[in-house]
């Protein structure tokens, strides 16, 4: 072994405890084990104790840990390139913006690349702009999450109060870009305290008023995830996608997906194939490179593209690793992993519901493909969060082996999101833990 991996592997508590005064972190769960590798959906810590990740490390391992194809091809391309300066051509970039725009909805033809999922919605909004003569203003939702760079932090709900008091984001309400919010199709928890068999799709209705008088000149764009992610795993109902769209059409607004956390991971290559419409641009990230650093900003033919005077220029947005990486992964998505997504999402939500009749502290399971979300609640009647059933859920589980993510703004979802090559009996395990965590919390 290498003498550098050498000195990696064999550090100890000890060596961390006096390294650690010098790293600084922004964000992320702590407290947290200290990984030292993994292999499938499974991570070791430095005490040797193993854990099936629910979380896919923010949601972005989809082929899990050590995959001896994937990381062979990773291998063999090292020997010939690595970064590129974005102005130089690589087989590699064309070939991943063919494959993308192949998968995309026929009006999705155009990729630029980039390094975080932040700055790849910073890339839609500079389209919107672009192709929007004098608009300014964006429209966002409640409890979305786009990032944390200055362009996008103030459209994320960190910004806000809505977690119950200001977080980070908040602090830098002096620079950041200030958004337009509307209230997002959250069904189980309506924010208007409507509900959806009577509410006549008052939130649409609401959209289009702000659309029409809360907005200083044309819009320039609007800004959803189409499933939403950290606000809660909420999918939001098709006819309110459709909705959104006719308004887009009707006012000439752009419509941009943040596709960070659904691209793929919901049981389609797109949310298109999911819901059945189609935005004008799309954001990806996360995922994509299957634990490489990539993202990338896709747009309609109806649109105007980034001109090449330095409107979109980042120094690593022409990585050949990562471009083989997210080729590779979507080779091997089309041989059955994808398929496995699907069917192992299928069968979590199945028994997540199934658990609800024993455990009415399960308020809501919400499911798609491998984006699942479980609303903790004290009362199945009066839906009140329950965040402190949820730590104690998440500490069992992280106690037997078994990590859970935490979302929506009273902490009282639990994400459960593993990599797609989970296996019958992996999800098992998770059932089982999650199981025993729940009676554990009645006796």
């Amino acid at each position: 072994m290498d003498s550098l991996l050498q000195q990696i592997y064999g550090m100890t508590k000890a060596n961390i405890s006096n390294y650690e005064k010098h790293l600084m972190l922004g964000g992320g769960t702590r407290p947290a084990p200290t990984i030292i590798r993994g292999k499938g959906v499974w991570l070791e810590d430095i005490d040797g104790k193993r854990y099936l990740d629910c979380t896919s490390q923010s949601w972005a391992m989809y082929l899990g840990f050590a995959n001896e194809e994937f990381n062979a091809t990773i291998t063999e391309h090292l020997k010939n390139a690595s970064h590129i300066h974005q102005g130089f051509d690589t087989p590699s970039r064309f070939m991943l913006a063919q494959r993308l725009a192949e998968k995309a909805q026929k009006k999705i033809n155009r990729v630029s690349f980039t390094v975080g999922g932040a700055a790849a919605v910073e890339g839609g909004m500079k389209i919107a702009l672009k192709n929007r003569e004098n608009a300014q203003e964006f429209i966002c939702l409640y409890d979305a999450y786009h990032g944390t760079t200055l362009g996008v932090m103030g459209s994320s709900w960190i910004s806000t109060r809505a977690g119950g008091k200001y977080l980070g984001g908040a602090r830098f309400n002096r620079l950041t870009k200030q958004f337009i919010r509307v209230p997002n199709p959250y069904c189980y928890r309506c924010p208007l305290g409507l509900k959806k068999e009577d509410c006549g799709m008052m939130c649409l209705k609401i959209f289009r008023l702000t659309i029409e008088k809360g907005v200083n000149g044309p819009p320039a764009g609007i800004i959803i995830e189409p499933l939403q992610a950290s606000g809660g795993q909420i999918i939001f109902p098709r006819e309110w996608h459709q909705g959104v769209r006719d308004l887009c059409d009707e006012y000439c607004i752009p419509l941009i997906w943040d596709e960070i956390q659904t691209y793929c991971r919901i049981g389609t290559w797109f949310a298109s194939g999911y819901y059945g419409v189609d935005p004008d641009i799309i954001c990806l990230g996360k995922g994509l490179g299957g634990g490489f650093p990539i993202a990338a900003t896709m747009i309609s033919d109806d649109l105007e593209g980034f001109s090449p005077d330095t409107e979109e220029l980042h120094t690593f947005a022409n990585n050949t690793v990562s471009q083989v990486a997210a080729l590779k992964q979507m080779a091997m998505l089309e041989k059955g992993i994808l398929d496995n997504c699907n069917a192992m999402g299928d069968y979590l939500g199945t028994e997540l519901k199934k658990m609800q009749k024993d455990f009415p502290g399960m308020g809501d399971v919400r499911q798609a493909g491998l984006h699942i979300g479980v609303e903790l609640v004290k009362d199945p009647v009066t839906r009140e969060a329950d965040a402190e059933l949820l730590q104690k859920v998440k500490t069992y589980g992280m106690e037997h082996g078994v990590l859970f993510g935490v979302g929506g703004m009273q902490k009282n979802v639990l994400k459960v999101k593993p990599p797609f090559i989970i296996t019958k009996e992996e999800c098992d395990t998770v059932l089982d833990v999650l199981r025993k965590a729940l009676k554990n919390d009645e006796i």
